[in-house]
């Protein structure tokens, strides 16, 4: 995947968990990488529980596959700093 598709699917899907978990957003940047870190994490426990490649690209799957990886990422971390 390209960089920019990388930075754009991070916005989209750190913005999408913001909303679901916050109710706004976490800023630009904290976007770009709650929705990086959360594709890494998606995209690895997809490929673990279905033996599948879920980031193939720009398409609405990898965006579902990132926002549930920072779904995790983002309630874990919270779990840890005692935020809720």
């Amino acid at each position: 995947m390209g960089i920019l598709a990388t930075l754009v699917i991070g916005a989209v899907a750190g913005w999408l968990t913001g909303l679901l978990q916050r109710g706004q957003g976490y800023g630009l940047i904290g976007n770009i990488i709650v929705g990086i870190i959360g594709a890494l994490v998606g995209g690895f426990l997809g490929g673990l529980l279905f033996n599948r490649d879920f980031i193939t690209g720009f398409n609405l799957e990898t965006i579902i596959t990132a926002v549930l990886g920072a779904v995790i990422v983002t309630f874990v971390w919270g779990l840890i700093t005692g935020r809720k």
